[in-house]
């Protein structure tokens, strides 16, 4: 029995990581800001991989604290997220079935909200939900 969120392979996860990290390496905005703080993109790529095949597939491997990690990052803003999950979507439709791009969109959306939120918080532009 599987314990995938969806149906994808880890192939598809690292094409599809390949294909959007080289769109974001020519975004006018997001290029930029990336390019300050990823010194070895094969690197990073793995990484990142590693988080989805977690998030996604469950397989472990991945430790990181990317929300952390985007809170430090101080020229990353809370507009940005709507550039990065539209870039991201557009790759995910040219890349994968129909089905697999929306339910990978729907997950990357709800992780993509609570950066945001946290971000907003960290600039002092949005309020802490509190529950």
């Amino acid at each position: 029995m599987s314990l995938a969120r969806f149906p994808i392979t880890p192939a598809q996860i690292d094409a599809t990581l390949a294909e959007f990290y080289a769109c974001v390496r020519e975004h006018p905005g997001l290029g930029p800001v990336f390019a300050a703080h990823v010194e070895d993109w094969p690197e990073h790529e793995a990484k990142i991989s590693r988080f989805w095949r977690n998030a996604i597939l469950h397989e472990g491997g991945y430790d990181g604290f990317p929300q952390r990690v985007h809170l430090a990052a101080s020229d990353v803003r809370a507009p940005m997220f709507a550039d990065w999950l539209g870039l991201f979507d557009s790759v995910l439709i040219r890349t994968l079935p129909p089905d697999t791009a929306a339910a990978w969109s729907d997950l990357a959306h709800r992780i993509g909200r609570g950066f945001h939120m946290a971000v907003q918080v960290r600039d002092g532009t949005g309020v802490p939900v509190l529950r």
